[in-house]
């Protein structure tokens, strides 16, 4: 059997800098954390990052990770603008590119679909132009000669996403009520990366009720990486829920001088296990209530 199992580091590594990285999950919603936390503890840089953003894009901010970023929001939900991520916008040291959340999808999906646009209505007659001066407009070739938006792929190199099940095939499966657009990140990229909750010797997906889960065919997943409780401080509903009392806390050290560095020599430069250990370990972390909407 062709075995995709790869440490968290190996992934990194295998990363070179001015990258196109689209990070899977919504918000503070089942982000791949440990695989941004890989990113931190790394020389990458220069890097362009398409995300419906949380604390992933806020850290790689802070990081000075970021050259470029295409977004539909970057939140905390019930933070509603990640704190770290308004300092670099407000700064202006990130090459911001602010999309409606339907027109990241569908760049998403024009390079999913190997086409270079898909034409929507979508941004017409508002600042989504002006934000975005590169967009251009077509005219239909049918009678009705609509003008049109054409929303460019947005084509990546690589695409990291978070899941509860991965075999070493690299079959996948996600467990919660919302699969976000995970598939499109995935089908979008040259390479895609999904850390999971359990690794296995291998799925059951031909007869399995459980085949529903599974949001994009093996062929498009490159490595597989264990990683437990690897979307913390975020959700990942329905085996936890996210970390509000390391959220809030995080929020708070953006708001002070030296907030970064303390940020990263408390939590960045740990090992994952020993990161892990100081947020409460399983017990703690697996008690974490999912948000309820």
């Amino acid at each position: 059997m062709f075995d995709k199992t790869l440490s968290a580091g190996a992934v990194i590594a295998g990363l070179h800098d001015g990258m196109t990285i689209g990070i899977g999950g919504w918000g503070p919603r089942r982000k791949p954390m440990a695989l941004v936390r890989e990113i931190l503890r790394s020389n990458l840089r220069d890097l362009t990052v398409v995300a419906y953003g949380g604390p992933d894009v806020g850290m790689l901010c802070a990081a000075g990770k970021v050259r470029r970023l295409y977004y539909g929001f970057v939140s905390l939900d019930a933070i509603p603008v990640e704190p770290w991520f308004r300092k670099a916008r407000e700064a202006g040291s990130i090459e911001a590119h602010e999309l409606d959340e339907g027109l990241l999808q569908w760049g998403l999906r024009a390079a999913a679909m190997r086409v270079p646009f898909l034409p929507t209505r979508v941004g017409l007659a508002t600042d989504v132009m002006k934000l975005n001066p590169d967009f251009r407009t077509v005219k239909s070739p049918y009678a009705d000669g609509e003008v049109l938006l054409a929303m460019p792929a947005l084509n990546l190199d690589v695409a990291l996403i978070h899941v509860d099940r991965a075999d070493r095939l690299g079959n996948v499966q996600t467990l919660g009520p919302d699969p976000y657009f995970d598939e499109l990140f995935a089908r979008a990229a040259a390479r895609t990366y999904a850390s999971c909750e359990e690794l296995s010797e291998r799925l059951d997906l031909k007869y399995s009720a459980d085949a529903r889960f599974n949001i994009v065919e093996r062929s498009y997943v490159t490595g597989v990486v264990p990683a437990r409780f690897g979307a913390h401080p975020t959700s990942n509903p329905p085996a936890y829920g996210w970390d509000m009392e390391h959220l809030k806390a995080y929020t708070t050290l953006a708001g002070e001088a030296d907030g970064w560095s303390r940020y990263v020599a408390d939590f960045v430069a740990l090992p994952e296990a020993q990161y892990l250990e100081r947020q409460g370990g399983a017990a703690r972390l697996g008690s974490l209530p999912p948000p309820v909407f």
